[in-house]
């Protein structure tokens, strides 16, 4: 994020602090449209040398923005940006180093109102920034170069005008002279004349041809300079789409599983805009050369330069042709796991369409749905002119056409669709072992866009992001799976959407890190890692960390076979580990209370050699996406309570669960639970509520038998449904005592519920039921 866009997020205060920086020295209006490029030139220190050139391309730098704002609303602004550059040409341009030294300066306080405010550094990123400056330093030298061309092409105008008055005054003066030639007997007085006309003729020939000779020079010099431009434009364009533009690309890609983007996609348009500006402006020059090469008369016309000319002018047609269609990008992607009959958004942007006025006949946009053989297909018949044949759709998308609106402020040509809605999906045949959750679909953006007042017409499309289409939230674990192994390891220039069968551990767990940490906010440590690749791989590990990183791991391994003794796989345990920790309890494991990646066996080695009272928290290996409570007991036995899932913590917190149970007084290894958990407790509710009665509170307590005989509380376990070896907790009102399991079956609340029910009894959850008493 650049330096100005940190500044945006200011609270109102601290961002007049940053306007106050500037005051009436430096507009802040230049400092907002010139953002980009002010931080890239000031960011690193220039040599006094370079910076002699400073005001001069800073003013340049300015007129060009000030030229762009074509609307109405930003008639202000532009006077505001001549009116500085005029200030800084008149004030500056002797000194140049004193306006360079002032804003750094000015960026340097800038920077500190903003680490204050925030409370972070600020770090700027070195290589992004020089890769800023090298574009734009590539952009100015060519668009210097584009300005000679042009002065060239006017002064080549010129002398063919030159030429042209010269030849017919000289064709006037033969004529005259064939006329005296041809016309009674020579006199003294006509000899003298014809002898005076010859030497015209002979000093104007001479003239001519050298005229002659001078304009193919600087035909050929100037043809040259042209080709020189065109080969400059195609490496930057290249530079900016087959790097920045694909690195974008894959960063969004990236960022489903959970990693924060870096590149900016407004400085991507901002050297886009530029090289359709450049690029606009050749081609101009290349067709203005060749008119005047076809008008000209027929002694200056040079028969091989038109065939130079016509080749120059499909490549850099081509070029804006590349830029035009490959500027065409999705925003903001559609959902990549995607519930039928569910509201969905996405939003397209053209980012050359402002510079090259495409807004002026808006395009329109209309969005399918194809499967990933289609988008094969549609890769292999495209051709230069725009698509092949159109590409079968697989399901109907309400709501899927809308035109592109351009934003003055903001130079953006975009639409956004807000309102989409997948109705049906047809499916393709499963070969195997494949689900409806393992096929990848993409969602077609198609539009034609004309260029020039309908000189040029693009066909322009572009795939989103593999989508998996679900038709109920119990599909979605797998979903995600397939989502976050595409985004993760597909190859750049794939074939939609191939991605490799096995990957390393290490590539992996990397994966897995990102996507715990954006989920919950705190990071898996190298144990938590092992602890994950001892789950997938089921087997003993090697002992170095280089070894287990190379160690590989495949598709298969990963989300479809079910882990030993379990009916469910290693990701759909990992995601509702992420899920549950996300929702409930983010915050205590951001504090490290919840050491959660730890096998029971091992959390039992532990807790064995600690007194009675300590306890940790781990995630459950038999119930997805529950959390359980292993504490040491009296004769230093170790107890485990039944896992708390989702529906547990969403009726009463981890935290209050902890201090619910007494026999739980130190945290693994010696810190007193209140020391740590109290600031995580509920605050009890003295008040009555505003209808006069009094709230319950759901209290966590342990089974009567836990008491007297822990030996009997570990051969007997009360939960039948789970198949968990665990001790089981209940509940009772703030309001009520405590019941126990006999005590509640001989209750009159026990006796309604089999009136009403009678046929559900034999499997009724007591866990449940104490649970709902709320």
């Amino acid at each position: 994020m650049s330096l100005w866009a940190r500044a945006q997020q200011l609270p109102q205060e601290s961002l007049q602090q940053v306007r106050a920086i500037y005051g009436d020295h430096f507009p802040i209006e230049v400092r907002h449209c010139l953002a980009s490029w002010i931080e890239s030139r000031i960011w690193t220190s220039e040599p006094e040398e370079q910076q002699r050139y400073f005001v001069e391309e800073l003013v340049q730098e300015i007129q060009t923005n000030a030229d762009l704002m074509l609307s109405p609303e930003m008639f202000v602004t532009q006077m505001k940006l001549k009116e500085a550059a005029n200030n800084f040409r008149v004030q500056y341009s002797h000194e140049p180093h004193k306006l360079y030294a002032y804003l750094r300066r000015c960026l340097a306080l800038e920077m500190e109102v903003i680490q204050n405010a925030m409370g972070t550094p600020y770090v700027a990123q070195p290589h992004t920034e020089r890769k800023y400056s090298e574009l734009i330093t590539g952009l100015q030298n060519v668009r210097q170069k584009v300005s000679m061309a042009s002065e060239e092409i006017r002064s080549l105008q010129a002398n063919i005008e030159s030429f042209s008055l010269q030849y017919h005054e000289c064709l006037k003066n033969k004529g005259h002279m064939n006329y005296l030639q041809q016309s009674g007997p020579i006199t003294a007085e006509r000899r003298e004349l014809e002898a005076c006309l010859r030497v015209q003729i002979e000093d104007m020939e001479r003239k001519l041809n050298a005229l002659v000779a001078q304009i193919n020079q600087s035909q050929m010099e100037l043809v040259d300079r042209m080709k020189d431009n065109i080969a400059n434009l195609r490496q930057l364009q290249s530079q900016v789409l087959d790097e920045e533009l694909i690195k974008w690309k894959r960063e969004q890609q990236l960022s489903g599983n959970g990693v924060p983007m870096q590149s900016n996609l407004n400085t991507i348009q901002e050297w886009c805009e530029m090289l359709a500006d450049l690029i606009w402006t050749s081609r101009q020059q290349v067709n203005n050369v060749a008119r005047i090469n076809s008008k000209t008369i027929v002694e200056l016309r040079q028969p091989h330069l038109v065939e130079m000319l016509d080749d120059m002018s499909k490549q850099v047609t081509s070029l804006l042709s590349t830029l035009v269609t490959s500027t065409f990008v999705i925003e903001k992607q559609p959902p990549q796991v995607m519930k039928t009959n569910t509201r969905f958004t996405a939003t397209v942007r053209l980012l050359v369409g402002g510079q090259l006025n495409v807004h002026m006949t808006p395009p329109r946009v209309t969005v399918v749905i194809i499967s990933e053989q289609q988008a094969q297909l549609l890769l292999k018949s495209d051709t230069q002119t725009g698509r092949g044949k159109q590409p079968v759709e697989c399901g109907d998308i309400l709501n899927n056409s809308g035109c592109m609106e351009y934003q003055p402020t903001s130079r953006q040509l975009s639409v956004s669709f807000r309102n989409m809605q997948l109705r049906k999906i047809k499916r393709a045949e499963k070969k195997g072992t494949e689900s409806v959750m393992d096929e990848k679909l993409t969602l077609l953006f198609q539009s034609e866009f004309n260029v020039g007042g309908g000189e040029l017409v693009f066909q322009v499309w572009t795939l989103s992001l593999p989508v998996v289409v679900i038709v109920h939230g119990n599909q979605e674990p797998h979903g995600w799976a397939t989502v976050t192994w595409d985004n993760a390891f597909s190859p750049p220039g794939r074939v939609p959407f191939a991605v490799p069968d096995k990957v390393t551990w290490g590539q992996l767990a990397e994966t897995l890190r990102i996507k715990f940490g954006s989920a919950t906010g705190g990071d898996l440590s190298e144990d938590n890692l092992r602890f994950l690749a001892e789950k997938i791989f089921r087997t003993s590990l090697p002992m170095s960390t280089m070894e287990l990183n190379a160690m590989t791991v495949s598709w298969t391994q990963f989300c479809k076979d079910a882990l030993p003794e379990r009916n469910f796989t290693f990701w759909e345990w990992f995601y509702m580990v992420v899920k549950v920790t996300r929702d409930y309890l983010r915050t205590l494991w951001c504090d490290r209370l919840i050491m959660g990646f730890i096998q029971k066996k091992q959390a039992e080695e532990m807790l064995a050699k600690c007194p009675p009272g300590t306890f940790l928290l781990r995630f459950s290996d038999s119930e997805l996406g529950g959390i359980t409570i292993a504490w040491t007991g009296e004769g230093n036995e170790v107890f485990s309570l039944q896992p708390f899932t989702s529906r547990d913590l969403m009726l009463r917190s981890l935290a209050d669960r902890v201090l619910d149970l007494a026999q739980l007084q130190f945290l693994y290894p010696n810190v007193p639970k209140d020391e740590v958990f109290s600031k995580y407790y509920t605050k009890p509710e003295n008040e009555m509520l505003k209808n006069g009665y009094v709230k319950p509170v759901l209290v966590t307590t342990l089974p009567p038998y836990m008491s007297p005989s822990p030996a009997y509380a570990h051969s007997h376990s009360p939960d039948s449904h789970r198949n968990t070896p665990s001790v089981q907790s209940s509940y009772f009102s703030a309001s009520t005592p405590a019941q126990t399991e006999n005590s509640f079956m001989d209750s009159d609340l026990f006796e309604q519920i089999r009136a009403f029910e009678p046929d559900g009894l034999d499997d009724f959850d007591f866990y449940s039921a104490n649970m709902s008493m709320k």
